[in-house]
Formats: C-alpha cells, sequence, structure tokens
C-alpha cells in the first residue's frame, strides 16, 4: 500500500512531469478550529489534519512588508470576530479562518492574494493550497507582530542608542517614536511617553513572562505597547496605541478631551490592582512610584517612647514623650503613611507682587497648548541628548527650550 508521503511525490511527479522541488519539508497535524462554530454544549470543534511544510513557496515575492500595520485590533475584515484571525501578508486586510468555507480562503481566491499569517500563533500559510510555509524571511514579520525582549537585551537597552531604518528609508530612535493621536488622545500619548522613561518600569513590562500569569486585558495591551516602543525593528518610525485605547475606551472616552493626572492617576492604580499579588499588596507600581509621607503629631500629656506595629494600611506609628514639664511634656507621634498621589496646596493668588506688596503685575490665562514631552538622554560621549515628541512628531530640541515649555508633569530619580 501507498504511503501518504509516496502518494504526494507521486501525484507531484505525475502533475509535473518532474520532481516538484517545493514538495513538502514533513509532515504535522494542525489543529485548526472550525471558524468559530460551537458545539450545542458550547464547546469549541477543533478538526485535526495533515499540513504540509515547505521550505520555500513561489508567492513570497507577492509579500508586500509596506502595508502591514499590526497595531490595530485583530478583527476579521468581513465578520468582525477576533477568533482565529489571519493577515494578508499581501493587502494586510485581516481575515477569519483558512478552510474551504473561510474568508480568507475565499479572499485568496477571489483576489490571487496568497500568503497569510495565524496572528496568534505565527504560522505562515499558503492558500488556496493550505500549506505551512517555513522560510526565515518570514522572522521580521514575527517580530513585528510580536516584539520580543530578553533580559540581556533589556539590560543593554539604555546603552545602545544606535538609529534604526523604517521602511519608508526614515531613522527613528526605539523608545522615541511617536504615538498616533486618535481623536484627541494626546492626554493617552504623553502619559504614556513619560511613564515608559521609568526604567524599572519599563524593564518590567519588556519582558513577557513577568506578567503572564495575569489576566488583565489592560496590563497585556499596556506591555504590548511598550515593547513596540522600544523595538528596534519596526517597519515604521510610528505607533498606533489602537488596541491599547479599546480597553481604556471603558473609563475614558475618545473624541473628550481629558486631563493627563486623572488618566495617569486611574492607569497606576488599575495596574496596581491587577499586577498585586495576594499575600503582599505590592507590585512593580508600588516600588517604582510610592512614596512615603511623614506625619509629626504633638500629644500633651503622655509619656514613654514606643514603637507601633505597621498597620493594615502600612502605616507606621512611632510615639516618643518626655516626663518634664513645659515641652518635654509633649508627646510627638510620627506617621509614615506610603502614597501613590499626593495632593499639593498652591499659594493663594496673585502669585507675583511688586516690591511694595501690590499687586501691578498682571496674571494672564496661558492659552492651553498640545501637550508635548521633552526628554533628556545621554549619549555614548555622556553628552544630553534632549527631544521634545508630540504625537508623531520627534524632533531635538535646545537645551534653553525644555524650561520654557508647558509642563504638566516632572519625573525625577532617587538617588540610591
Amino acid at each position: 500500500m501507498m504511503t501518504k508521503r509516496e502518494y504526494d511525490d507521486e501525484e507531484g511527479y505525475s502533475q509535473l512531469g518532474f520532481k516538484n522541488p517545493l514538495l513538502p519539508l514533513a509532515n504535522t497535524y494542525d489543529e485548526e478550529e472550525d471558524n468559530g462554530r460551537k458545539e450545542q454544549n458550547g464547546s469549541q470543534v477543533k478538526r485535526s489534519r495533515l499540513v504540509q511544510v515547505r521550505k520555500d513557496c513561489p508567492y513570497l515575492d507577492t509579500v508586500n512588508r509596506q502595508v502591514l500595520d499590526f497595531d490595530f485590533r485583530k478583527l476579521c475584515f468581513v465578520s468582525l470576530s477576533d477568533f482565529n484571525v489571519y493577515a494578508c501578508l499581501v493587502c494586510g486586510k485581516y481575515y477569519q479562518g483558512r478552510g474551504q468555507k473561510s474568508h480568507a480562503y475565499t479572499h485568496s481566491l477571489e483576489v490571487g492574494h496568497h500568503i497569510y499569517i495565524n496572528l496568534q500563533t505565527e504560522k505562515v500559510y499558503c492558500l488556496p493550497d493550505g500549506y505551512e510555509i517555513n522560510d526565515p524571511l518570514m522572522d521580521d514579520i514575527r517580530h513585528v507582530l510580536n516584539p520580543r525582549f530578553t533580559k540581556e537585551q533589556v539590560e543593554q537597552i539604555d546603552k545602545n542608542k544606535m538609529w534604526s531604518r523604517a521602511l519608508d528609508g526614515s531613522n527613528y530612535l526605539p523608545g522615541m517614536v511617536g504615538l498616533n493621536n486618535i481623536m484627541e488622545t494626546d492626554f493617552v500619548n504623553v502619559t504614556i511617553q513619560s511613564l515608559i522613561r521609568v526604567a524599572p518600569f519599563r524593564n518590567f513590562f519588556l519582558i513577557c513572562e513577568n506578567y503572564r500569569h495575569c489576566k488583565s486585558p489592560l496590563v497585556h495591551r499596556f506591555g504590548e505597547l511598550t515593547q513596540k516602543i522600544w523595538h528596534a525593528r519596526n517597519f515604521k518610525g510610528q505607533v498606533s496605541p489602537h488596541e491599547f485605547l479599546q480597553v481604556v475606551m471603558g473609563r475614558f472616552q475618545i473624541g473628550p478631551q481629558s486631563k493627563p493626572f486623572e488618566f495617569m492617576s486611574w492607569l497606576l492604580n488599575t495596574l496596581h490592582k491587577d499586577l498585586r499579588t495576594s499575600k503582599k499588596n505590592t507590585s512593580i507600581i508600588y516600588e517604582c512610584f510610592q512614596g512615603e509621607l511623614e506625619v509629626v503629631k504633638e500629644i500633651p500629656n503622655k509619656t514613654g517612647t514606643k514603637e507601633d506595629e505597621d498597620d493594615q494600611n502600612g502605616v507606621q506609628k512611632i510615639t516618643e514623650g518626655g516626663g518634664g514639664g513645659g515641652h518635654d511634656n509633649i508627646a510627638r507621634e510620627t506617621c509614615r503613611m506610603p502614597f501613590l498621589m499626593l495632593g499639593l496646596d498652591l499659594p493663594p493668588p496673585p502669585l507675583f507682587k511688586d516690591v511694595m506688596e501690590k499687586n501691578i503685575i498682571p496674571q494672564v490665562r496661558v492659552m492651553k497648548k498640545p501637550r508635548v514631552l521633552n526628554c533628556i538622554l545621554m549619549a555614548h560621549d555622556d553628552s544630553l541628548a534632549r527631544y521634545e515628541i508630540q504625537d508623531l512628531h520627534v524632533s531635538e530640541t535646545l537645551p534653553q527650550m525644555v524650561a520654557l515649555s508647558e509642563a504638566y508633569m516632572q519625573i525625577y530619580e532617587r538617588q540610591q
């Protein structure tokens, strides 16, 4: 009896008249969901079928990397489903499934586009033939689809200031890429650009293993966005936070303008709630951004010195007192209260007076400017390079302009 492989070889020889060099490199069983159809009990249907793996494909030269954009939500162009979606590497559109009744299969027959990649498994297929393509030429597309960072790469990311080149010939610096402003979402862009300058916070989200156990969509979308911003092999020099905004839409609407402080407060608290462990109320958010406020209370007629245990809110109390008269009879209770956001009172207006303490200096409301982020980077020769980021535009700026620009927040690194 003839085996399946012998039958394929014989069929290839009889149809072409010679041995086909593109015959399967290996045969593998592939389990594919049947286009989202479900049984009566609700379980998804899976079909196991023999998939041919070929080392080369005659349609690889039709792949158009200029139209590939994986920043948007992975939905089928026809059914609007996010289940078992493939991307056409010729036109860049998303289609569901690859079976004979699927939208990707129909698209390959109608338009003549043959190369598709599974957005979840990263496997590349040729349709309508249905064989898998095992070619290293597709590795750059896989890296753009899902950027990957190792611990060694993360450790060297601040030392490497090499510029990268996009497909259109423009140069960009990894980490210094613009974010697309989608209907007045500059308050989101400036917050993200500011947070990913904090090295421990950024390094945590660059490595997927740190939060693989977390089931929060916000954590994973923020991690993917951070990886795309710092990826050195992107096809273009800007990133669209479209998928991240889809998760944020439950709390902030796209369109109405919001304040960056409100968005940052919500984002940090939500990330901490999703990342904190059950045993300890801590996370990478608290490790990077939590501070302590020391409050001293003076209480009369108390003596002795004792140190209380930390309460459930993490407030540490230390009571000191004296037994003598006068000021020695006042006990001082010191509390150390952790905080993530701390509001401070501003001095009452007018802020600017002349030497005679008269209000002769007018105070004019400053016109609202677009949200702009100013960053300072250390170059190889220990010189400071200053960049200004406004949505998609990244430009180098003068040192004198940093202090003159409108500032919404300033981030300082505490020295050890």
